[in-house]
């Protein structure tokens, strides 16, 4: 892969040709999707490394319907200390400052996290546009874009229309992206695909074509309230058709998986695939997320056994 100057993605005309000029062999794609966590394994040194690699691009996500400002206000603190201090002294780390990528909420706590975020560089997400459904108004999912932004988010995470891709709508899709991207003005866009909504794999390629074509600065799994969020073989598509469109336009999208990923090995194969599919360059905060909520508690037990030898329990790291 030819490396290029970053910068932000830019809308380009919708190309049907390219967009149906899809190959995804559902088969294969498993095969390599089931080899990516085993060949190739991250121990000791370099495990640790991986894992606070994977804390720095993690966006630390609360989207429940009892979110409080004292919920928000715990999670900012997580965010800003995401590894207790003590294990990043061990581990020859403690100045180098490592927070998470982001904090997700929604759009009615975006002034809570702001100000429990003020005097850090940790940018606010909100999930936008009738998340998580997007079955609302259209109206009144851009009108929600533009509210979050004068609140103050620096990255909204809208969620498309599910029955564009099921009914091959692509140009309706495209049009519907590019007004949501022109709402979030200089606040970057995740768009969340919904993949375990989406039926087959070629469909997940399909649309990750379109929405990167209409100006996608991520392409997001899930909004991690599908039956089926984040997998290996849509990341695997997706990372794919993230390439394809790098290779044709040299602009690079980024990569969010979100729901389902609990445990610090799913994260180091998500690491391991972005690498291998992507490259180096991929692998910052800039160019990969992972959404999550649990995820941090099990990689901070990880680093504390590489420290100690021994797991500590959950309540033995501080939580949000």
């Amino acid at each position: 892969m030819t490396s290029t100057e970053f910068h932000r993605n830019q809308p380009s005309p919708l190309d049907l040709g390219f967009v149906y000029d899809t190959h995804v062999n559902p088969s294969a794609t498993r095969r390599r999707a089931d080899t990516l966590g085993k060949r190739r394994t991250v121990k000791k040194n370099w495990q640790a490394a991986w894992l606070l690699r994977a804390v720095t691009c993690m966006d630390l996500t609360t989207l429940a319907g009892d979110d409080t400002p004292g919920k928000v206000q715990r999670l900012a603190a997580k965010a800003r200390q995401p590894v207790r201090q003590d294990i990043l002294e061990a581990l020859g780390v403690g100045d180098k400052n490592i927070t998470v990528g982001a904090v997700c909420v929604y759009h009615a706590r975006v002034p809570d996290a702001l100000a429990a975020l003020q005097g850090t560089a940790i940018p606010v997400a909100a999930v936008s546009t009738g998340f998580p459904a997007g079955l609302t108004p259209f109206e009144q999912r851009i009108a929600e874009i533009r509210a979050s932004v004068a609140a103050g988010a620096q990255e909204i995470d809208i969620v498309i229309s599910r029955e564009h891709v099921l009914g091959g709508h692509w140009q309706a899709l495209y049009d519907e992206v590019c007004e949501m991207r022109q709402a979030c003005g200089n606040a970057h866009m995740k768009t969340i695909l919904a993949t375990g909504e989406l039926g087959p794999l070629w469909n997940v390629t399909m649309a990750s074509k379109v929405c990167m074509m209409a100006g996608a600065d991520f392409i997001k799994t899930s909004t991690g309230k599908e039956p089926v969020n984040a997998t290996l073989e849509v990341g695997l598509v997706m990372t794919r058709a993230i390439r394809e469109h790098f290779e044709r336009t040299g602009y690079k999208v980024g990569l969010k998986p979100a729901g389902g990923i609990r445990t610090a090995k799913q994260a180091l194969d998500w690491l391991v695939l972005i690498k291998e599919e992507l490259g180096d360059e991929w692998l910052n905060a800039s160019l990969f997320r992972i959404g999550a909520s649990s995820l941090l508690g099990d990689i901070e037990r990880q680093l504390s056994h590489h420290v100690t030898g021994h797991y500590a329990a959950l309540h033995h790291m501080p939580v949000a």
